[in-house]
């Protein structure tokens, strides 16, 4: 691994900090040679603080580290990337990140649909005419008839899959592909998990 230190004045380089898993950027910070070396040393990432003029190894105070899993250089070799493994808040005011977002899991636009069912779910939960705008939503409703009535939507589902698989129209089969992992989102949320919940069963499995 080659960086090139001498490309700025003060032999820093910019450090990017990703989550290894959730894949969320944690904070920004600059190193040295030194402060690589001793990252890798330590497994535990360190900076080069320019307020302390000194290399500072992150919860060193704190105990919210940093456990190093990977470097990569950029094309230009004079910015790094850094998986890590945070344990604790990343941010010194106590947020998970330094831009005060949740270090959480994102499936992208599942997730977005997460939230969406979520928030029906909480709709479903209220008296009927305290519930506003959607209160006719079909999740909603499908919340009001339980937890039977989504399993059994789920099972229909399944079976439109499976028999759409059989065939050759990959139009019908993505769609009912969809609607089964639409209404299986529905179930999860009913029994109170959610893709995270899944995921933790597939990663134990790994």
């Amino acid at each position: 691994m080659t960086i090139n230190f001498d490309k700025y004045t003060n032999g820093l380089v910019p450090a990017i900090i990703q989550d290894s898993e959730t894949k969320n950027v944690l904070m920004l910070g600059y190193m040295n040679d030194e402060a690589v070396l001793k990252t890798q040393e330590l497994k535990q990432v360190t900076f080069f603080s320019r307020s302390k003029q000194r290399l500072w190894t992150k919860g060193e105070e704190s105990g919210n580290v940093l456990e190093l899993v990977s470097i990569k250089v950029d094309c230009d070799q004079d910015a790094l990337l850094i998986q890590a493994k945070p344990k604790g808040p990343t941010c010194h005011k106590g947020n998970d990140t330094c831009w005060n977002e949740k270090n959480v899991q994102n499936f992208g636009f599942l997730s977005e649909l997460e939230t969406i069912i979520s928030e029906r779910k909480e709709i479903s939960e209220v008296a009927p005419e305290q519930r506003g705008k959607d209160a006719k939503s079909y999740v909603v409703s499908l919340f009001d008839e339980g937890i039977n009535k989504i399993a059994q939507k789920v099972g229909e589902e399944a079976v439109e899959t499976v028999i759409e698989a059989k065939d050759d129209n990959d139009d019908l089969f993505l769609n009912e592909s969809a609607d089964l992992l639409f209404h299986y989102l529905i179930l999860l949320k009913a029994k109170g998990f959610s893709l995270k919940d899944i995921e933790a069963v597939l990663k134990g499995r790994h």
